[in-house]
Parts: C-alpha cells; structure tokens; sequence
C-alpha cells in the first residue's frame, strides 16, 4: 500500500467524529504524558515522590502544569490547526513556551529559589506557580491558528 492511498484512508477515518475524537484524546494523553517528563527531568526535586509524600506545594504546582498543558491542547484541538499533526506541532509548540515560562519564573525570583520553596511544601509558590501556568497558557493558547 502506497503512502497517499493510507493517507486518504486515514483522512477517512477521521471523518468519523467518534474516530477524530479518540485520535485526539489519544494524542493529547501521550503528549501530557511526555511533556510532563519533561518537566520531571527539568525540576530538582522528583515531583510524583514528593506528591506521594503529601507536599500539596508540588501538587498544585504540578496541577498547573497539567492545567496548562491541556489546555493549550484545547486550543490548538479547537482551532483545527490544519490536521491532527499540525494540532500535535502547535501544541509542542505552546508546551515549550509553557516550559520557558517555568525558566522565567525561576528568574524573575531572586530572593529564593522556585524548586527549593517547592519541594519545602511552600505552598504560596505552588499557588501562584499554578496560576502562571494556567494563566500563560490560556495566553499561548489564544495565539494558536
């Protein structure tokens, strides 16, 4: 079978709305599981064994994170970006500028640091490290065509 005959045969399957959504669902939930990895590997502390240990600090933290990520996912779902590929690519996209908004955090406090106030069960830092990822990502979100 030759590349355009199974590119139009997808095509046709994702003309079944029931089809379309389980692809995207499918993709959204590989791509959570990926870039919140990616967090994982970014941070100093390890955030599921502090979540397990009860520190609501990186929970909510981490919660914003997936806030964030998902909702960038809706965004470039909603504006049917081109195809289920483009969608995957804008909501990349949106994840690193959600990521370099981890680093700016970082930056913009120099009287301590977000990672160490974090894994301390801070939870003042976890709330408004969830509501910069909430709120920059509706931001990002927004710019998505």
């Amino acid at each position: 079978m030759d590349q355009e005959m199974l590119s139009k045969q997808l095509d046709q399957l994702l003309q079944n709305t029931y089809i379309e959504t389980l692809a995207y669902f499918s993709v959204a939930v590989l791509a959570l599981v990926l870039f919140l990895a990616l967090f994982e590997w970014v941070t100093r502390y390890r955030a599921w064994d502090q979540i397990r240990q009860g520190n609501v600090a990186v929970a909510m933290a981490v919660g914003g994170k997936i806030f964030g990520i998902c909702n960038i996912f809706r965004f470039a779902m909603q504006n049917r970006a081109g195809s289920l590929y483009d969608s995957f690519i804008w909501a990349g996209f949106g994840f690193l500028l959600l990521l370099a908004a981890y680093f700016i955090f970082e930056f913009l406090t120099p009287v301590f640091k977000v990672d160490e106030q974090l894994e301390k069960g801070n939870q003042a830092v976890g709330l408004v490290s969830l509501a910069i990822s909430v709120a920059l990502s509706y931001v990002i979100g927004a710019s998505i065509r």
